[in-house]
């Protein structure tokens, strides 16, 4: 890792505590894209980012890419690939981060696995950590149920920053983790040794 800019620390203080000055329990943003309404609905409409991946965004719109090694989940590949390539751009990274799931030699999820996230620092958000168990359902699909986290805010804080991927029934308990998080936040440990392991990509 590269030493972090001060304008990028700056940035991401200010989106993890937000106009108030209020630190945010969570680590996503959601936002509503130009000229949305309510009556459009959310869908096309809605964008969600962590809070490091939108500082570095609004760094590079201001002062150029920082002097850091930065790892992009797929979704945010996706947003960056529609701009400056536009939709055919997003869609070619969306699918190469399907074929890369799909290709992985561990894929798919078995019963019995365990998902862990890890989150990197957020202004004065510490890094924290969450593991989910896997378990396949009668009916062939899985749920992802939140085993524990290292999240240090307060219980009841907590409950708006941990859990994101918790399911009662999927058909792929990793997707969702896999676009949203990027491969390179999550460990999959499976017979108690690791087949997947995170890293800046």
């Amino acid at each position: 890792m590269m030493r972090r800019s001060v304008e990028l620390q700056i940035i991401t203080d200010a989106l993890a505590t937000g106009p108030g000055g209020n630190r945010r329990s969570c680590q996503r943003i959601w936002g509503r894209a130009f000229g949305a309404s309510l009556d459009t609905g959310a869908a096309g409409n809605v964008w969600v980012s962590d809070v490091h991946e939108l500082a570095v965004h609004v760094h590079t719109r201001l002062y150029g890419r920082p002097d850091v090694t930065v790892a992009e989940s797929p979704l945010a590949r996706a947003a960056t690939a529609r701009r400056q390539s536009g939709i055919e751009g997003e869609i070619a990274a969306l699918m190469d981060a399907g074929t890369e799931l799909a290709s992985a030699p561990w894929y798919p999820a078995q019963s019995g696995d365990l998902l862990h996230v890890h989150y990197e620092q957020a202004g004065e958000m510490p890094p924290f950590g969450e593991t989910y168990l896997i378990t396949e359902l009668d009916d062939g699909w899985f749920s992802t149920q939140l085993l524990a986290h290292t999240c240090p805010l307060a219980d009841d804080q907590a409950e708006e920053s941990v859990g994101f991927f918790a399911t009662n029934s999927v058909q792929d308990p990793l997707y969702v983790a896999w676009y949203e998080a990027g491969p390179h936040r999550l460990t999959i440990i499976r017979d108690g040794r690791p087949v997947h392991i995170g890293g800046v990509r």
